[in-house]
């Protein structure tokens, strides 16, 4: 099926007339009979009847019609697309980002390389780090922002852009709201909401809970389940300090040696980026990290041309 053969029909079923639907395609009409036939032979079925003065669909034409409509439709968006991506108009970015990393921390990068990559039209995609990792080796995204991970393959370059601490995340009327820190043996007594996943589980585990294992409650994959359970009075979450909360919650620091993590930028080894990629990289990794990135509440008010989407 090739796509003028398409066009043709839809001329012929809006005008019923194949003189002018061949001026409205403009070609000549034994060209447009030519590929109506050939369409009804790829389709295995007369599309149309022609009967003199009397044209008319089928009931396959009818049937295929609007089918073949959005056919044409999608593949004039996917030409105009493609066009002004050759003219630079837009300059897609896919970010992956992993669940326990807050999409508050690279809106200020966007921002940034917005200002001088016109076009700039970013997605942000959420997913375990290893997931990611073959995302961007399958060329689904273009770089990751992640916590721990282990063996990363050769072929992902992998820069460290700074550290982030743990804190405890609970309802202001939690028995440990008014404390100006939490300590360890105060966690052992408290119930804990599990976060599916979580990075760096293993090592709250080793630091928190080395001799028995934390008392655990609820268990979600989302921050925002955890964070809406947490609300209600159904456990404390060990969260990252830059994840972006409810405001009914407060967050209290950890006594001692707090847990924290390391947050990383990936990007493939040897792929040419593109001039949004390349701006991005370059802005994440000259950026200074050390000052502390204010919480947001959520949801986040959303930058112009950044849109979200499923790993």
């Amino acid at each position: 099926m090739e796509l003028h053969q398409v066009r043709y029909f839809l001329a012929v079923a809006s005008t019923l007339n194949f003189t002018r639907a061949a001026e409205q395609c403009n070609v000549t009409q034994p060209a447009l009979t030519k590929g109506v036939q050939k369409l009804e032979q790829e389709l295995g079925g007369q599309l149309i009847y022609r009967e003199r003065q009397l044209t008319q669909l089928t009931d396959l034409g009818k049937e295929v019609l609007p089918m073949l409509e959005r056919t044409l439709v999608s593949a004039e968006a996917v030409r105009r697309r493609a066009q002004e991506f050759q003219r630079k108009e837009v300059a897609p970015l896919k970010i992956g980002l992993a669940p326990s990393i807050s999409a508050s921390l690279v809106l200020d990068p966007i921002a940034e390389i917005a200002k001088f990559v016109p076009g700039l039209h970013v997605e942000l995609r959420e997913g375990a780090a290893e997931k990611l990792v073959d995302l961007l080796l399958e060329g689904e995204i273009n770089a990751a922002m992640v916590g721990d991970v282990q063996d990363i393959p050769p072929r992902i370059d992998d820069w460290s852009l700074f550290e982030e601490r743990y804190v405890a995340v609970l309802a202001p009327t939690h028995q440990l709201a008014n404390r100006p820190s939490i300590g360890i043996d105060d966690l052992r007594e408290t119930v804990l909401l599990e976060r599916a996943g979580c990075d760096i589980a293993a090592k709250i585990q080793r630091s928190y809970f080395p001799e028995e294992p934390p008392h655990l409650g609820h268990c979600s994959g989302h921050d925002l389940h955890l964070q809406h359970m947490a609300a209600a009075g159904f456990g404390v979450i060990l969260a990252p300090e830059h994840m972006p909360r409810l405001p009914t919650l407060k967050t209290i620091p950890l006594e001692g040696d707090s847990v924290s993590r390391e947050v990383r930028l990936l990007a493939v080894q040897g792929r040419r980026y593109s001039p949004a990629l390349d701006a991005f990289v370059k802005v994440a990794r000259l950026r200074d990290w050390s000052f502390e990135v204010p919480h947001r509440g959520m949801p986040h008010a959303r930058l112009p041309g950044v849109a979200s989407a499923p790993a």
